[in-house]
C-alpha cells in the first residue's frame, strides 16, 4: 500500500490537540502514513468574534503560534513535528520552561525564542491558517486534518476531539473509521459524548 500524506493543522495550545497529534504518531506507527505538521491560529479564528471562546483576554495563545510559525517558515514541517513533539509535552505534561529549553530539546536555534513576542511572522502564519480553514470552514477549531487518499479528491475533517489517546493498532483502527467516514459523500459531522479531561 503506497505511503499516505497526511496534513495536519494544529494550534499547539490546545490540550486535545496535542492528545489527536499523540495519536497521528501512533498511526505513523502503524499505517502507511506521513505526517506533515502545519500551524493554525485560535487567536486568528476567533479574533473577529465578539466571545472569547478560549478565555484568552491577554492574548497568551499568539506566541506559541508565532514561534510555530517562524520554525515552520525558516525550517520546514519536519522541524514543526519535531518542536511540537517537545513542546507538547512540556507544556501540556505539566514540565513547562523556558522556551530556549525547548527549541534545544527539539535541535532548533535558541535565537528562535524571539518570534513569541514578534509578529514578524504573522503573515506566515495567517497564509497557514488559511490554507487549512479555506479547507474545511471556519466553524470549526483545530486541529484539522487533509488527505488526498485519490488524486482531485481531497477529505478533509476537523478533529477527531480525544480525550485518550489510542495504541498500536487500536489507533490504526481509529484511523481506518475515521478515513471511512469522512470519505462518504455528503458527510458534515459526527460527536460523540461530552468533552473528558484530556489524560496523558
Amino acid at each position: 500500500m503506497p505511503q499516505l500524506t497526511v496534513r495536519f493543522w494544529f494550534d499547539p495550545s490546545c490540550p486535545y490537540t496535542w492528545l489527536v497529534s499523540r495519536w497521528m504518531r501512533e498511526v505513523e506507527q502503524v499505517r502507511p502514513v506521513r505526517v506533515v505538521w502545519q500551524i493554525m491560529s485560535l487567536s486568528i479564528l476567533n479574533e473577529d468574534r465578539d466571545d472569547d471562546p478560549e478565555d484568552d483576554p491577554d492574548g497568551f495563545l499568539w506566541g506559541p503560534a508565532r514561534l510555530f510559525a517562524a520554525v515552520q517558515h525558516q525550517y520546514g514541517a519536519e522541524a514543526v513535528g519535531r518542536l511540537y513533539d517537545r513542546y507538547g509535552a512540556m507544556a501540556h505534561g505539566g514540565a513547562w520552561g523556558p522556551v530556549e529549553t525547548v527549541l534545544t530539546a527539539a535541535g532548533l536555534p535558541t535565537d528562535l525564542a524571539t518570534a513569541w513576542h514578534s509578529s514578524e511572522h504573522d503573515e506566515v502564519l495567517r497564509a497557514s491558517h488559511t490554507a487549512g480553514v479555506s479547507r474545511i470552514g471556519d466553524h470549526v477549531g483545530t486541529p484539522i486534518t487533509l488527505v488526498e487518499p485519490e488524486a482531485g479528491r481531497p477529505i478533509v475533517w476537523f478533529g477527531p476531539v480525544l480525550s485518550r489517546v489510542p495504541q498500536g493498532e487500536a489507533a490504526g483502527r481509529l484511523w481506518d473509521g475515521t478515513l471511512l467516514v469522512t470519505e462518504a459523500d455528503g458527510f458534515h459531522e459526527l460527536k460523540g459524548r461530552h468533552h473528558e479531561p484530556p489524560v496523558w
